[in-house]
């Protein structure tokens, strides 16, 4: 029998992005905004965005294995950021903004793993890609005002500018994974 609920986290620019779009995937039970990889214990956002704590913005993503797998979850994370680009995603620049895989189990590991093997392979991208992968020592979580935050704030500029046109290419590349009514 397949385990429930699963775990996967995952850090490719701001995590406000990352948030709006994995809580649309199906099979995606919650969706938690943090930091992970860095030297500092229960970091604060200000902490973190200062670039000295080695932290990453991520999210924790609790999914159910026989709706959605990890496989897809990485599928979904290679194509709505860009992991050729070192310690930035756009305009946020900072090693907060790195493309890292935090893995749980040496099973994760070796799917993240292969997966960008198999991206270098396809030479989807021009560059090399960048994104780390590293064993999660520590997920803390973000303070609560960045929970839903996209949808709290839909009309705060960065979400118009820079939220808003991800998730809409995402929902328009990946109809087929959505939540139900939320295809339209």
């Amino acid at each position: 029998m397949v385990k429930q609920f699963e775990i996967g986290i995952f850090g490719g620019g701001c995590f406000w992005c990352l948030e709006a779009i994995y809580q649309l995937l199906r099979g995606v039970s919650q969706v938690r905004s943090g930091y992970a990889g860095g030297d500092l214990a229960n970091p604060t956002y200000e902490q973190v965005c200062s670039g000295n704590t080695g932290h990453v913005e991520v999210v924790q993503i609790t999914f159910d294995p026989n709706i959605i797998s990890y496989e897809d979850l990485l599928d979904v994370f290679f194509t709505v950021h860009d992991p050729t680009t070192l310690n930035r995603q756009g305009a946020d620049v900072g090693t907060q903004y790195r493309s890292a895989i935090f893995y749980r189990n040496a099973e994760q590991q070796q799917l993240a793993e292969l997966k960008i093997s198999e991206i270098e392979q396809q030479k989807i991208w021009d560059q090399s890609i960048v994104t780390e992968v590293t064993e999660l020592k520590e997920f803390y979580p973000a303070e609560t005002y960045h929970d839903d935050y996209f949808q709290r704030n839909p009309t705060q500029p960065y979400c118009q500018a820079v939220v808003a046109p991800k998730v809409g290419k995402f929902r328009k590349k990946h109809l087929d994974r959505l939540k139900p009514n939320l295809g339209t």
